[in-house]
């Protein structure tokens, strides 16, 4: 493949060898994937299309929704709050926010929305796109909802629902909406190429992005629940349909009015190289610029959930907002911690190997958690470090 563009440094040409191959034997379309080690940029690789339907080439800045990737980032607010002592993890959510403790959720917990314990995936009344636009809607439509497990006596993946708690847990706090928070607190100091409600002026840069079909994976790859996630999701009456239909029908991504709007469980829009910086800043310092000391980074990645997932069907490890490695999200090693976005996006940090990455795509596939392309190129990283 002639078209790949960018750098890689001495030893991480595997990761070059991984990307070439999505694009010849995987059927991606357009991508970039960026590695920093010890707050280094040492992978930096794009190629394809800027959209997925269209000719344009994909540029060094060329920006992509990347779903639940966000959910990473949009973690690091509470923790930094915490950080600071502004937040309490272990305060009721209803100290903050006190229409929340309604239906028995008086006794709720920040971390609890961390972790996806909160019992609180669904919504009775789904809302409308119009009405996820509007940042009070969706924490009003929380506050009003019943918990479908006791709080902290379960785990389930909070597709959507996620979101809101975060949010206006933030703005309670700091009188900010995430997004806001994000934008003046993280992405200015870092330089990030990394939004929570897309600036007009940026537009531009992102590329149209839809689902894409792509070869099953197979042997290490495919998972072997009872029931896979894609079977749960075709049941209406599932936990795993109700989550992700929190908002229904979901919205176009490709919308600008919804990649203005700013919804920290999904819409996230980044480069490859803003979400793998971001990484970097959360395990050590980047141009002068650190995020997590490293008790927050033990917070981030200390088991707090792990078994079969009652949203996703299959075994799911979460630290305080972040996936860590295991059969649903298999990232560097143990003790890696990130997230992935439904369809493929994926960013993530490794303290041990210093290893920060950020893989972003327009071509979704039906993956929720481990992509093959995002997965082969971790592989290559792998390697590259052995």
């Amino acid at each position: 493949m002639d078209d790949v563009n960018g750098t890689v440094a001495e030893g991480f040409e595997p990761v070059r060898d991984a990307f070439v191959r999505n694009f010849e034997a995987l059927g991606e379309r357009g991508a970039a994937v960026a590695v920093y080690r010890d707050g280094r940029k040492v992978v930096d690789l794009w190629a394809g299309t800027r959209d997925v339907d269209g000719e344009a080439p994909w540029a060094p800045g060329t920006a992509q929704v990347v779903r639940s990737a966000t959910k990473g980032v949009a973690a690091a607010v509470l923790l930094l709050l915490h950080q600071r002592g502004e937040l309490d993890l272990d305060a009721p959510v209803g100290e903050y926010w006190p229409e929340f403790k309604a239906h028995g959720k008086e006794r709720l917990l920040v971390r609890q929305v961390l972790n996806h314990r909160a019992g609180l995936p669904v919504l009775d009344r789904p809302i409308t796109p119009e009405e996820a636009l509007d940042p009070r809607r969706g924490p009003e439509a929380v506050a009003a909802q019943a918990p479908v497990w006791e709080p902290g006596a379960d785990h389930g993946y909070h597709a959507l629902t996620y979101g809101w708690m975060l949010d206006e847990l933030v703005r309670r706090v700091t009188g900010r909406w995430a997004g806001e928070w994000i934008a003046a607190e993280i992405a200015a100091p870092l330089g990030l190429d990394l939004w929570l409600g897309l600036p007009e002026s940026e537009a531009h840069r992102v590329g149209r992005s839809s689902r894409v079909e792509g070869p099953e994976p197979s042997g290490a790859l495919r998972a072997r629940p009872k029931r896979s996630v894609t079977e749960a999701y075709q049941d209406p009456a599932s936990l795993t349909r109700r989550a992700f239909a929190a908002i229904t029908p979901f919205p176009d991504q490709n919308d600008p009015a919804y990649r203005a709007a700013a919804l920290p469980a999904t819409n996230g829009i980044a480069t490859a190289d803003g979400l793998a910086r971001f990484y970097a800043a959360l395990i050590g310092d980047v141009d002068g610029v650190r995020l997590f000391d490293p008790a927050t980074v033990e917070l981030a990645r200390a088991e707090e959930s792990a078994g079969p997932d009652r949203v996703l069907v299959v075994n799911t490890r979460f630290g305080l907002g972040y996936m860590l490695h295991g059969t649903a999200s298999p990232l560097l090693s143990p003790g890696s911690f990130g997230h992935p976005g439904r369809g493929g996006a994926l960013g993530f940090a490794d303290p041990e190997a210093g290893i920060a990455f950020g893989y972003v795509t327009n071509g979704f596939r039906k993956t929720v958690t481990a992509d093959p392309r995002a997965q082969g190129l971790v592989r290559a990283v792998r390697a590259s470090l052995a």
